[in-house]
């Protein structure tokens, strides 16, 4: 029979804690170590937008914080794949990072039998950057002063009222579907290359109506050239007290459109570098001077946990889907 003397237990059971140690080593010394290099946010949003101010301020702030540079690396076009290709093929440890919305994410799936991507094995979602709210669009000198006139022409002149998005497939696009699914309604869809086109349309008259944002349309509204009739939101926004919700205005109860961007890490990255990269862009979304542009552009702060993330977006995902498949949308 061998018996370990106590001095070779107590060498045992270093030994053994030492190797404990070591296997937990990599996942801390990340954390610790990260980032060392340049980070890389990269967008598909062109310069000068929305989307590309709040990934811009983020950036900074990383910065400072991090002690590192992260530039943002705007690639837009081709249904934003052109950004999600080059994220694909670079950095696998968390010093390339992306910017995506509700439409990559939620929409896509749906629009497309085959996507050069999968959401969910390529992008580990860590959380909402803001979120917007859709307003009814219409000429300054539209007919229509509720939601409920614009729905009972559309349903006096079924085809006849048209509306106008900038692309198939866009919130905009998908949520004027789901506003005549959920009316009952039959418009004409007119789709526009660029978003400044599509509202000077409606200001002119050319188009009945259009969703836009606070930072598409927001601008016309506020040169008097178009008129907010209502908001797709559960409730008024502060930065525009006085347009009514959809419910409010004679449209159907607990209408929403929202548009929303969030930031993915590459899939399997260490919990403890993924907890790090969330905790440090929340600490910067919640500065005062990224809420004040916030309010300039009509967005909203969008907290989430990121399982409350990764429910709603599988809710948006169903809820596209829908839409989408009634209104027998495809991009392919």
């Amino acid at each position: 029979m061998f018996f370990r003397l106590p001095s070779q237990r107590r060498q045992l059971g270093l030994a053994a804690l030492a190797l404990a140690a070591a296997a937990l080593l990599p996942v801390t010394a990340g954390a610790q170590q990260f980032p060392s290099k340049p980070v890389r946010i990269i967008t598909p949003f062109p310069v000068g937008g929305g989307p590309d101010g709040v990934a811009r301020l983020v950036a900074d702030k990383l910065s400072r914080a991090w002690g590192q540079p992260v530039v943002v690396e705007n690639r837009p076009g081709g249904n934003g794949f052109i950004a999600i290709d080059a994220f694909k093929r670079g950095a696998k440890d968390g010093h390339d990072l992306i910017v995506l919305d509700n439409v990559h994410l939620a929409a896509y799936p749906a629009l497309f039998k085959k996507l050069p991507y999968d959401a969910g094995k390529d992008f580990d979602t860590l959380l909402p950057l803001f979120k917007t709210y859709f307003f009814f669009t219409v000429p300054t000198n539209s007919k229509y002063k509720t939601v409920g006139d614009l729905i009972a022409d559309a349903k006096a002149n079924p085809g006849k009222l048209n509306y106008g998005s900038w692309s198939v497939g866009n919130p905009v696009h998908l949520g004027s579907e789901l506003f005549e699914s959920a009316t009952g309604t039959q418009m004409e869809h007119v789709i526009y290359k660029e978003t400044t086109q599509l509202y000077t349309s409606v200001a002119t008259g050319e188009l009945a109506f259009a969703l836009g944002s606070s930072a598409t349309a927001g601008p016309l509204q506020r040169a008097g050239k178009v008129r907010f009739l209502a908001v797709a939101a559960p409730q008024r926004v502060s930065a525009f007290p006085d347009v009514p919700t959809v419910a409010e205005s004679g449209g159907p109860k607990g209408f929403e459109v929202t548009g929303w961007n969030a930031i993915a890490a590459p899939k399997g990255l260490p919990a403890a570098v993924t907890d790090k990269i969330k905790r440090d862009i929340e600490k910067a979304l919640a500065e005062p001077d990224v809420l004040e542009k916030f309010k300039s552009f009509g967005y909203e702060p969008f907290p989430q946990t990121r399982e409350q993330f990764n429910q709603f977006v599988q809710t948006e995902t169903q809820r596209f889907g829908e839409v989408i498949r009634k209104a027998n949308v495809s991009l392919d």
